[in-house]
């Protein structure tokens, strides 16, 4: 097993010896316990305040990239490029195959049974399944653009078939994000996709412009996926360094067929939740142009920064998930998940209120017409702090192993936020697909909370699914 907490507290020991002196004294000594504490409750916290630095630092960097492109690049084309890469952003996730979430439960489960070979092997198919399925869906996007002449908007068929070239490095990044989240390698998970990526791009549309590149969604594009492949080659040769010395070189054995079962339902909830995510976006294209979807997405993307939260308690406490459940410490789990539920809300909550006081002003640095997308952002906070509340639910689902039972739930839910979209955006527009997004997102969360009630009032497992021995070693 990794060295526990070992990563991610030289991190915040350094900032913590300069900061803890200036803090009264009852937080001081909680704060010193979360930073220098060995257990797993500790370590826990430190990933998620890890997790949640990065999340944040990223959220700054991508944040500029944005304003600046779009005031480089206008309204509608900076429009017609957040759809592009939306699809990229939700192809390149599913490429993945699931293998990005199933990793966060199988490689803590085999290296917690003493089976480095069974990490191993799964660590080999899941980078190249990934990248294969990446591949795949490039070459099959770039045939239907060029026989199906009407399949896309005139403006959107150039900067849709140069930004699939971005696929396969996307999905690898995804995988290894995954990877670097079962080990508690929050830097390594973490860094490249949402700091190195969002600050290669700002690097990449800057030079763009500075050397006289046109000023429109192509050359985003350009510079969106020259960022997406450099982060993916940096971040499998750091990883691949790191996996070695937590799993030393060996042989590999592989139990293809069980985790492709486990990891297909995985695919559906990754396909929901990014659905739920972006159909808003996807759905106004229908009845908007590229324009009011940049003023959309500028509002959407300000106010979800509040779910930065959820995702960092999640990226952190997934993997303890699964050791407890794999431990069969049912009690351990259901203190441990309303401990996890603590985290995201308070700070969810606080950040929605400072958002919505502040969420004018920022809407304005893209350009003036993006403030008519303020409203929106009251309809969306509602639905994040829903979800914020249930606390990290999926995560909970999947490590133990009951993803079936989500994916069903989150399927409903799809389809009840495909419905309101249609029936709200062309009666109240942007704040009809909002609207539609927060009833969704509330509805999802009542849905996860029922089905986590059921798990947890079980019975503990006997022995965790993917502890039968497989093939033999190869």
């Amino acid at each position: 097993m990794p060295d526990k907490g070992t990563c991610d507290r030289m991190g915040c020991e350094m900032i913590a010896e300069k900061l803890l002196k200036y803090l009264p004294e009852a937080l001081r000594h909680k704060v010193d316990s979360i930073l220098n504490g060995t257990g797993d409750h500790e370590h826990s916290q430190r990933g998620a305040l890890l997790a949640f630095a990065i999340r944040i630092a990223s959220a700054a960097i991508a944040f500029l990239s944005q304003v600046l492109l779009a005031r480089w690049i206008g309204a509608h084309e900076f429009g017609i490029f957040t759809y592009v890469w939306v699809w990229v952003n939700i192809i390149g996730t599913l490429c993945a195959a699931g293998f990005a979430t199933s990793v966060v439960r199988f490689a803590p489960e085999y290296q917690q049974a003493n089976k480095p070979d069974l990490v191993r092997g799964f660590v080999r198919t899941g980078r190249v399944f990934s990248t294969g399925m990446g591949l795949v869906a490039t070459t099959a996007g770039l045939i239907v653009l060029y026989l199906f002449d009407g399949a896309v908007a005139d403006y959107y068929r150039i900067p849709a078939a140069v930004a699939l070239i971005a696929l396969p490095a996307f999905a690898l990044t995804d995988f290894q994000d995954g990877l670097g989240r079962s080990q508690g390698w929050i830097d390594l998970a973490l860094v490249p996709p949402y700091i190195i990526r969002p600050f290669l791009l700002f690097t990449f549309i800057g030079g763009a412009v500075a050397i006289g590149w046109s000023k429109n969604a192509e050359t985003a594009v350009y510079a969106a996926i020259a960022a997406t492949w450099i982060t993916a080659v940096l971040q499998y040769l750091m990883q691949k360094k790191r996996m070695r010395q937590a799993v030393p070189a060996g042989p590999r054995r592989y139990k293809l067929g069980f985790w492709i079962k486990v990891s297909l339902p995985v695919i559906a909830i990754e396909s929901f939740a990014l659905m739920m995510t972006n159909m808003d976006i996807l759905l106004l294209d229908l009845f908007v142009k590229p324009d009011q979807i940049a003023i959309y997405f500028a509002a959407a993307r300000t106010i979800a920064l509040i779910a930065f939260v959820h995702f960092s308690v999640t990226a952190a406490v997934t993997p303890r998930f699964t050791r407890l459940y794999a431990d069969g410490n049912m009690d351990g789990l259901r203190l441990f998940l309303k401990e996890a539920r603590k985290w995201t809300f308070l700070p969810s909550l606080a950040g929605g209120v400072i958002l919505l006081i502040l969420g004018k002003p920022i809407l304005w640095l893209f350009g003036p017409e993006f403030t008519a997308g303020y409203p929106a952002m009251f309809a969306l906070v509602v639905g994040l702090l829903a979800r914020s509340f249930a606390g990290p639910l999926q995560g909970l689902l999947i490590a133990t192993g009951q993803q079936n039972m989500a994916a069903m739930a989150m399927g409903a839910v799809v389809l009840v936020n495909i419905s309101f979209n249609f029936l709200l955006i062309p009666r109240f527009g942007l704040v009809g697909a909002a609207a539609a997004t927060a009833i969704s997102f509330t509805i999802e969360s009542l849905l996860l909370y029922v089905t986590a009630q059921r798990v947890l009032s079980g019975a503990p497992p006997k022995k965790p699914q993917g502890h039968a021995d497989a093939a033999p070693a190869k």
